[in-house]
Formats: structure tokens, C-alpha cells, sequence
């Protein structure tokens, strides 16, 4: 007899185990010295706050304003992760004790509501607001190791969407660790991002690209479009979570060997092919612009669909066919608004790699 409605939502709550305890400012930064506690920038990179921000933080403490809760997960060896919360504890940490992140101290500054807070140091409060300080408590919920893989990587993703200062790839980036072989795939994701031939091919992606881990996403996209092309529904987003989902929850078969060696010579062709002007919109043969996603769709499968064609052509007929295609009325019309759907996206791989082949 299936399920009803309540015994599905009973089963899936028992998945996730969790506690609640209020833990103070000083038990983190101690749990934190011995390592009992990881605050890893690869979930939430250290300090996009401001001086200002971090400053009032440090003074909604002192003031005793209520604090959102920071969530934590549980490792199989009962060491904790911080994975929500990391700007809210590391500019408390910072303050209390710089050099437990390996950061310059804090002097604060922007405090509005105890002005005379600003300019100050940690060291320069008395002893009893310092003791304060650090005995001022935040609500911590701890995902118990007992939970579920998934359900741990749903929650991440669940508490990061929506108005959060993380790109998505950061996102996926840190939800893919929260599944049983994540961290081994994350790591050969960024190997694929530093092929230099890749980093030349994409290098007009400006450095806040970079740093938001655009690269990293162009090469999941680059396998979504090669292996899972039939998912896209118009998000990229969620597309590329369908994606890597179907790799590492429901276990589909991924062989890094030979995908690495396909694409290190699709992305040498590139590279010398077109330098860095590989994934940009062209004007009267010249590349302009930064990189393109939709170009970089477009180039990518239509010639890697295309391969043995593309790499017997001469290094500058290659180029020629294909910024002529792109800058062509009939790409640019598959451009643009709507740009993500299916039908467009299939359009303009099919127009480079006639473009290959004619």
C-alpha cells in the first residue's frame, strides 16, 4: 500500500538528524584552535562584508541584538563545518583574535549606534567587555552525521538560494561536498579550470568571474552540453544541479580519464585556434567584448561534434568559419532575450558546426 502524505513527510524528517545549543563566541574561536571546528572558506569565502559591516556586527553583539543561527554539519569523525554563517563568526573571531584566521586585527569602524566604539582594537576594551564579548552566545543548529548525504547537500543549497551573496557555482561547489564522492569531483572540476589551455580560451572573464568561480560553472556546463543536454529546460541553474545530481546522487557513470583527454584537445584546438578571442561576439572579424555564454555553447559543441573536421582544417580557415558564423544575422538571432531554451541553444551549436563542415 503506498504511502499517504504524513508517513512520506515522517520518513523524510527522520533523514535529517539534528540539535540545537546555544554556543558562545569564545567556545567557537577555541573549538576552532583545536580543529575541532572548521571554518573553511570554500563554503563561504572569507570577507565579502566590509570594514563597516564587520564592525557593526561586533557592535549588534556587544548590544546583545539578536543573531540568526549559523548551521554546522556533523563529519563521519565528529570533527563540525561551519556551512551558514561564516561572515557573522569570522568577523567575531577576527576581532577577538586575528590570527586564528591568519587575517590583520580589526579596528572597528562604522559603529553608529556606540560611536565611540570606532578606532578601537579588541585590546583596547576593558577586560569585562572583552569577557563579554566572548561569552555572548549564538544559536547553532548541528547536522548529526546520522543524516542523509542529500538531504544535508538540499538544506546547503536551500539556505544559499535566494538573496545570497554566493554565486550559484560557490553554491554547488559546497553542496557537491556534502555528497559521498563530491569532494573527489570538485577537485577534478578545478583541475579542468586550470588547463591552460581552458584559462587562455576563457580568459576574458574579468577577475570578479574568477573569483565568483565562473570558470569553474563554464566547465560544468561544458559537460552538462556534452552529456546532459536533454535536462536543460530554460535555468541554467537548475540545469547544471539536475546535472551533477544525476552524477553523484543517482550515481550515472562519469569516466574522468577519457572525458579529461577529450577535453584537453578540444580546448588546445580552441586555445590556438582563436586565443583568448574563443567565446566573444565579433565585429568586422575582430573580437570584442568579454566571454559569452551562449558563445561559449556554441563553439564548444560545434566543434568538439565536429572534431576530426575542425582539426584537419588550417589554424586560420578553423577561425574564419567560425567567427564569420557568429557574427552571421542567423547566430545573433538565436542570441538575446530567450536565448535559453533548448530549441536556440541546439541552433547555435548547429550553425557552428555547419559552419565546420561546409
Amino acid at each position: 500500500m503506498a504511502l499517504g502524505i504524513s508517513e512520506i513527510i515522517d520518513e523524510k524528517i527522520g533523514e535529517v538528524r539534528f540539535e540545537a545549543l546555544d554556543l558562545s563566541f569564545g567556545e567557537i574561536a577555541s573549538l576552532h584552535t583545536q580543529r575541532e571546528l572548521v571554518i573553511d572558506p570554500d563554503y563561504q569565502r572569507l570577507f565579502r562584508w566590509s570594514e563597516d559591516q564587520r564592525s557593526r556586527l561586533i557592535e549588534s553583539v556587544l548590544l546583545r541584538l539578536p543573531l540568526p543561527q549559523i548551521f554546522l554539519i556533523e563529519n563521519q569523525d565528529g570533527v563540525l563545518e561551519l556551512i551558514d554563517g561564516l561572515q557573522r563568526v569570522s568577523s567575531v573571531l577576527q576581532f577577538i583574535d586575528s590570527a586564528l584566521l591568519k587575517l590583520a586585527p580589526l579596528k572597528l569602524d562604522g559603529c553608529d549606534i556606540i560611536p565611540e566604539l570606532n578606532g578601537l582594537l579588541f585590546s583596547d576594551l576593558s577586560l569585562s567587555v572583552r569577557l563579554s564579548l566572548k561569552r555572548t552566545p549564538i544559536r547553532a543548529v548541528i547536522i548529526k552525521k546520522q543524516s542523509k548525504g542529500f538531504l544535508k547537500y538540499e538544506m546547503f543549497k536551500r539556505l544559499n538560494t535566494g538573496g545570497s551573496i554566493l554565486s550559484s557555482q560557490e553554491i554547488r561547489n559546497c553542496s557537491l561536498r556534502m555528497l559521498d564522492g563530491g569532494a573527489e569531483f570538485y577537485s577534478n572540476l578545478q583541475s579542468f579550470a586550470n588547463f591552460p589551455h581552458f584559462m587562455n580560451a576563457t580568459s576574458t572573464l574579468s577577475d570578479a568571474d574568477r573569483e565568483q568561480k565562473v570558470d569553474e560553472e563554464l566547465v560544468v556546463r561544458y559537460f552538462a552540453l556534452k552529456n546532459g543536454r536533454d535536462l536543460f529546460k530554460g535555468s541554467v541553474r537548475d540545469w547544471l544541479d539536475k546535472y551533477l545530481e544525476q552524477i553523484l546522487v543517482e550515481e550515472h557513470n562519469f569516466d574522468w580519464e577519457s572525458e579529461r583527454l577529450i577535453f584537453n584537445e578540444l580546448f588546445h584546438l580552441i586555445s590556438q585556434t582563436f586565443d583568448s578571442g574563443a567565446f566573444v561576439k565579433y565585429r568586422d572579424g575582430k573580437p570584442i567584448g568579454a566571454l559569452a555564454p551562449a558563445y561559449f555553447e556554441a563553439v564548444t559543441m560545434g566543434i568538439m561534434e565536429n572534431f576530426e573536421v575542425a582539426s584537419s582544417l588550417e589554424t586560420e580557415n578553423l577561425r574564419l568559419r567560425v567567427t564569420e558564423a557568429l557574427e552571421s544575422n542567423e547566430f545573433r538571432g538565436q542570441t538575446g532575450p530567450g536565448a535559453n531554451s533548448r530549441p536556440k541553444l541546439n541552433k547555435r551549436i548547429e550553425i557552428i558546426a555547419d559552419a565546420i563542415k561546409a
